[in-house]
């Protein structure tokens, strides 16, 4: 059996080897100073590239329409009523503008009705307000050969529903651009 003197002078050596091992990895990690010092940073210097989209609707689309439209490509008729009142005016004024500024861009007037009634008298109904709609643009200036229309009667509805709510979103005229 060995001695204590033995096993504790095995453990000394052991441990020191250990120590001057762990030295060496550490001295062997070590990083010099460098020589030269990178240069200072110059001023800072931003490239702009143009960007690939458009930031809005393309100028003279259905989408710039809509947009500056800003709900006026759409009007509203009282029940079993084509007349054009003055809200609708305004309007038709404000489409009227778009479409001068537009002067090759042509344009279907949407007629709609809504539920109640037969359809073809929806279809009657739709068709007298999409015309109303249209002679109004025509006298206010746009030339009646860029305009077309189209009844839908009560077969489009925006709203759901069998109530003055829903039947009053649903009697319209809409203008809708076209190329």
């Amino acid at each position: 059996m060995p001695s204590s003197l033995s096993i504790s002078r095995h453990t000394r050596t052991g441990a020191t080897m250990l120590l001057v091992a762990g030295a060496l990895a550490v001295s062997a990690c070590k990083t010099s100073a460098p020589q030269e010092l990178p240069p200072e940073p110059g001023p800072a210097t931003t490239t702009t590239t143009a960007p690939t989209q458009p930031l809005g609707p393309v100028a003279g689309s259905q989408a710039d329409f809509v947009a500056k439209m800003m709900g006026a490509d759409t009007i509203y008729f009282d029940t079993d009523k084509y007349d054009i009142d003055s809200m609708d005016q305004q309007a038709l004024a404000k489409q009227a503008q778009w479409l001068m500024q537009y002067p090759n861009k042509r344009a279907t007037i949407e007629g709609h009705a809504d539920e109640r009634g037969t359809r073809e008298y929806n279809l009657a109904l739709g068709e007298r307000r999409a015309n109303a709609a249209k002679n109004y643009l025509v006298s206010l200036g746009v030339d009646a050969s860029r305009l077309g229309t189209i009844s839908y009667g009560k077969e489009r509805p925006v709203a759901l529903g069998s109530n003055e709510q829903a039947w009053a979103q649903n009697r319209r005229a809409v203008t809708v651009t076209i190329d």
